[in-house]
């Protein structure tokens, strides 16, 4: 269909326009800027005559919890942090001009139990933490004055969660001007289909109406391909019924269009405007793309027709020292890091996650499973005093679940269902894990169950009745289907085998198994139209071999990507310590691990440690670890070299060391400053790790992947170093944006010919001149529980990160380091 001149210059028109909000209409304004906070609770603080000048000023995305005391007395699931209850603050002019306009306020996250007020009155109030909400406050406004929002947030409940939530606005807040005539709220739906090499994308509008006289509307859409090329375009006339919502739908056809991929995730632009009387009232631009995601129980999972292993795993939503409010720029270098390591999924564990997340998987090329629930109707244990130890808590969301789950979900679907990296809905974790809530007669049934995990005692007559669960998945994934047909559904199921005995598995598209590699093969065969993949999965060799071998499984999720904070274990200890990336998004020794195992690319790690059995403890930091060899006490005994080896070439002259080698060359040998020690050494099928034990002599340490044929692919070294003689500057930006500008600075303590000092502790001050503020600095040492809070910190295995964020002038930023004894450094960024 032909478009008129007037038309076509009015979509061009939008080309030039910034990236829309992320609520899909109107125009956005985001409003971080000089909010006041009082970690304190009185009703007279959403009054609009309220003095709040003693306040303290800050920059949302804010999350208190990060801020506050590390303390034993305090949960160990939220990370031995602190919650309670905050105010925030902002007077706004709205100018009068924009009385004839809608007004809105969008909340990316508010954890939790949020209520918003607008000139001293309530606009409404959302419980859940993790979900995005809006609310039409057009009618509260003063046009031409001051207004004040205010917002309450009851984190009182501070163990209400098994991991580290934060508190407060942890993400960012838009005030949102619109024409009365406009897209709806997440209002835009784009699902692509193909047919051999042609491409359809389907498409749905939801408009409403909310003046007193009937609309008339022309729908037009324009497919800009990568390259900037308009490939498709519709123009579809639409009328909404006063005070009224309608639907528009239509689809574009391409011819052979560039698929989105995990190595060329190939993005296109949909341009949507709305016209009333040739005028442009509405526009939005969402981000899409073509794939096809195929499922199948004997085959596993194929993207674009090509059959692969879905290389996943699990992340919360913190990063350290920024508690819950991580900057865009943080996130693109942990996921570009997980894909080095051979990462190509990940798993929002467990719960919705920002949007920016979402963005930075489809630009990047990672498949998401979006999850929305860790429980349901009924709380869990929240472990207090260390994990799985000691009297759980059983604070949590369940008492909002019946009265907002299902719009929650709802929520969830529609804010994300336009993300090509998107390939499954997960609708819970773990809420049928044996006695915690649920129980079933199964549980009298003994070892042979099958079950893999503590089940607290038999079947508990007084315990919720797990056949409740079967029900209340059927409703979720209606819920789910209703706003997306184009994804499956999906859960993390705990307890598989009481699981079987409900309807539970079978409400779900594919049934995701925690940590029940034992039950791949049997459930195969007892369900063969069952399509099977590890949702939960530990870091041994065996449970990613129960994937590679078994070809109906199509992957696993490990748990987990990156440390995190809460789920500790006992005092001190910040976090969940098991995943590939510290704290501050560096690889672990086990994310080179699993690199040798995921990664096509030719690649060698050395580590070492004391040889067991003369003078070494467990290498192993998790938690899982620590109760095993806790539960094993002084019996324990390496049972395959280490995972969690370090890159530390500092021993005593003689002592036995452990030398560790992760590779995916055929063999390795293993040089001492130019000569070969110890012998070349085949690949180990059964552990996946070469080793040798060698008397410490000090100097260069080095191992030389190997080929079939002994030809070179790969090599890593290690040094001896001396004592900490300076700090160094790693990397550092050069240049960052005034607006929300990151600068992530790595520094290590070297010693004076320059060598990484991996033994050292020292504490180093940052110190900052020009328009920037200190977010924070992360060593990434899991049991260091000093002040996080200010401008010092120690350094861990000689390293440490300083985030500094510019606060909106243009300028010159100066950032000095320092410690004592150690020579300083200096770096300059410019804020442009």
């Amino acid at each position: 269909m032909k478009i008129t001149k007037l038309l076509l210059l009015s979509v061009l028109s939008l080309l030039a326009l910034p990236l829309m909000a992320q609520v899909s209409f109107g125009q956005p304004e985001k409003i971080n800027s000089s909010w006041k906070f009082s970690l304190s609770d009185n009703s007279e603080f959403g009054s609009p005559q309220y003095d709040d000048s003693k306040w303290k000023t800050v920059e949302l995305p804010h999350d208190w919890s990060v801020k506050g005391q590390l303390s034993p007395t305090l949960a160990s699931a939220t990370g031995y942090l602190p919650g309670g209850i905050g105010w925030y603050r902002k007077t706004i002019n709205i100018p009068k001009e924009k009385q004839n306009e809608k007004l809105y306020i969008y909340f990316e996250g508010v954890y939790n139990r949020s209520e918003v007020f607008v000139n001293g009155q309530s606009v409404g109030k959302r419980p859940n933490g993790y979900i995005s909400f809006m609310y039409d406050i057009t009618s509260y406004i003063k046009y031409g004055e001051d207004n004040t929002i205010a917002v309450r947030v009851d984190h009182s409940q501070s163990a209400d969660s098994r991991w580290y939530t934060g508190s407060g606005i942890y993400r960012d807040v838009w005030l949102v001007y619109a024409n009365p005539v406009h897209i709806a709220q997440w209002g835009v739906y784009a699902y692509p289909e193909m047919d051999k090499n042609n491409g359809t994308l389907n498409l749905e509008v939801d408009v409403e109406n909310n003046s007193d006289a009937n609309s008339s509307l022309t729908i037009i859409h324009d497919l800009i391909a990568p390259g900037n090329k308009s490939v498709a375009k519709s123009s579809n006339k639409l009328s909404v019924a006063a005070n009224q919502k309608a639907k528009s739908t239509t689809s574009l056809k391409v011819k052979n269009p560039l698929l989105w991929s995990l190595d060329n995730p190939q993005q296109y632009i949909l341009k949507t405007t709305v016209l009333k009387d040739n005028k442009i009232i509405d526009s939005t631009t969402t981000y899409t793309g073509f794939r096809t995601l195929t499922f199948d129980p004997n085959k596993g999972f194929a993207l674009n027709g090509e059959w692969m292993k879905v290389k996943g795993v699990c992340i919360h939503h913190d990063a350290g020292v920024l508690g819950s409010a991580v900057p865009r720029d943080v996130w693109r270098r942990r996921l570009l890091t997980l894909k080095e390591v051979g990462c190509n999924a990940i798993r929002t564990s467990h719960n919705p996650q920002a949007p920016e997340l979402y963005e930075l998987c489809d630009e990047l090329g990672l498949l998401v499973l979006n999850e929305a629930y860790d429980e349901w109707e009924f709380p869990k244990r929240k472990w207090l005093e260390g994990w799985n130890v000691g009297t759980p808590g059983f604070q949590g969301a369940f008492d909002f679940f019946e009265e907002w789950g299902e719009k929650d979900l709802a929520d969830l679907v529609l804010r994300d269902r336009n993300h090509i990296s998107i390939f499954a809905w997960s609708i819970g974790n773990e809420v049928d894990y044996p006695n915690d809530p649920y129980s079933h007669p199964v549980l009298d049934g003994g070892k042979n169950t099958g079950f893999t995990q503590a089940m607290f005692g038999g079947y508990k007559k007084s315990a919720p009745d797990a056949m409740r669960l079967g029900d209340i998945a059927k409703r979720l994934v209606a819920v789910v289907k209703k706003y997306d047909k184009s994804r499956p559904t999906t859960a993390g199921l705990a307890g598989v085998a009481m699981s079987n005995e409900t309807e539970y598995p079978g409400a779900l598209d594919i049934a995701g198994y925690n940590y029940t590699e034992n039950r791949y093969t049997t459930d195969h065969q007892k369900y063969p139209n069952r399509v099977i993949y590890g949702s939960e999965n530990r870091h041994d060799l065996e449970a990613w071999l129960a994937v590679r071998d078994n070809e109906h499984i199509f992957g696993q999720f490990l748990w987990t990507g990156i440390d995190y904070l809460g789920e500790s274990g006992r005092w001190p200890s910040r976090g969940f310590y098991s995943g590939l990336l510290d704290f501050g998004g560096f690889i672990k020794p086990r994310g080179y691990f699993r690199q040798s195992l995921w990664s096509d690319k030719p690649m060698a790690y050395l580590g070492t440690y004391p040889t067991p059995g003369k003078g070494s403890k467990s290498q192993m930091k998790d938690v899982w670890s620590q109760l095993d060899a806790e539960n094993e006490g002084n019996s324990y005994v390496e049972k395959t070299p280490s995972m969690d080896a370090w890159p530390i070439w500092n021993y005593e002259e003689g002592q036995s060391i452990r030398v560790v080698c992760y590779t995916n060359a055929a063999k390795a040998k293993l040089m001492l400053d130019g000569k070969e020690v110890g012998q070349t050494k085949d690949y180990d099928q059964a552990t996946g790790i070469i080793y040798w034990d060698i008397p410490y002599q000090s100097g260069k340490l080095e191992v030389i992947g190997l080929g079939k044929n002994n030809e070179e692919v790969s090599r890593y070294s290690i040094q001896s170093s001396t004592r900490p003689f300076a700090i160094k500057v790693l990397s550092a930006e050069k240049v960052i944006s005034k607006n929300d500008g990151l600068a992530q600075i790595v520094l290590q303590v070297v010693d004076e010919n320059g060598i990484p000092v991996m033994l050292s502790d020292n504490e180093i001050t940052c110190r900052i001149a020009g328009p920037a503020r200190l977010l924070g600095m992360e060593a990434s040492n899991n049991e260091d529980m000093s002040d996080y809070t200010d401008n010092a910190h120690r350094v861990y295995h000689g390293r440490i990160l300083t985030y500094i964020k510019s606060t909106g002038k243009e300028g010159q930023i100066k950032v000095r380091f320092s410690s004592p004894w150690l020579k300083p450094v200096e770096t300059v960024i410019d804020v442009k």
